[in-house]
């Protein structure tokens, strides 16, 4: 069975027989569940559970021709057509493999893919540079994205000290404001606003760092987590819930937690 076999049962569960839950999906309602599926694909992977990365990737895959398939329903566009404007994009964008151009680092590489990418924007007449980045990512990646696309430009610190250096004014002010006595509301919107610029330039950190923030901070709770079910299982084994046990002796099971429990 290939591809054309889903295609095929995509068409049989949106048939007039077909199931009625599939047949009242929009793309609106598709794309919710193409996103959880995509993240459930991501936690397969970083797993490393090759049966259940194949299985996630299997769910990407019928909610991606669902999706063209309701494309083709309306008239639009079907999944031929998706798959030549997408090999049309790539080699448009290896101008070094399928071209005469000569790319000889990774860092050549990505400076003319984004060259080649902001010509394609360009023809769509887009007013910014930013508006290539999706309202809908979650907040980390937009912002990396965000602060990635302004670099490009020319928009950006000269190394990742004077990152560094602005994260330190941006705590200054937040902490300016944690401080204030008496905080109004207007000084609750502010103090919000403050934390945001500080996770916005360390997003930057990250940028100059070359780490993507949203893998960073998703490993870290990952290990939080690890940590903390450890220590409720050594807490259930005294048969007493996390609940009962002191703030002493929780930190101290968790430096034991940390000193005992290896996390990748």
């Amino acid at each position: 069975m290939g591809i054309n076999s889903i295609i095929d049962l995509i068409e049989i569960l949106r048939g007039e027989n077909g199931c009625p839950w599939d047949r009242k999906q929009t793309p609106k309602t598709i794309a919710v569940y193409l996103l959880e599926e995509v993240y459930e694909l991501v936690d397969a992977i970083e797993s490393g559970d090759t049966s259940s990365i194949c299985e996630e990737l299997g769910d990407v895959l019928f909610h991606i021709l669902f999706l063209s398939g309701l494309f083709r329903e309306m008239g639009h566009f079907d999944i031929k057509d998706v798959v030549d404007l997408n090999i049309e994009k790539m080699t448009r964008r290896h101008p070094h493999v399928f071209g005469n151009e000569r790319l000889d680092s990774i860092e050549e590489v990505r400076v003319r893919w984004h060259q080649i990418k902001k010509q394609e924007k360009s023809r769509a007449k887009k007013a910014s540079i930013l508006d290539s980045v999706p309202a809908g990512f979650p907040a980390l990646m937009r912002a990396y994205r965000v602060s990635e696309r302004a670099a490009k430009t020319g928009f950006d610190w000269n190394d990742i000290s004077g990152v560094m250096q602005k994260v330190e004014e941006e705590w200054s002010e937040f902490k300016a404001v944690l401080e204030r006595e008496n905080r109004t509301p207007t000084d609750k919107d502010l103090l919000a606003l403050e934390f945001g610029d500080v996770l916005f330039t360390l997003v930057n950190v990250a940028r100059f760092a070359h780490i993507h923030p949203e893998t960073a901070l998703r490993n870290s709770t990952k290990k939080f987590e690890k940590r903390f079910k450890y220590m409720e299982k050594m807490i259930a084994k005294s048969r007493r819930n996390i609940e009962s046990v002191s703030q002493e002796e929780k930190n101290e099971l968790w430096e034991e937690t940390k000193a005992n429990l290896t996390v990748s």
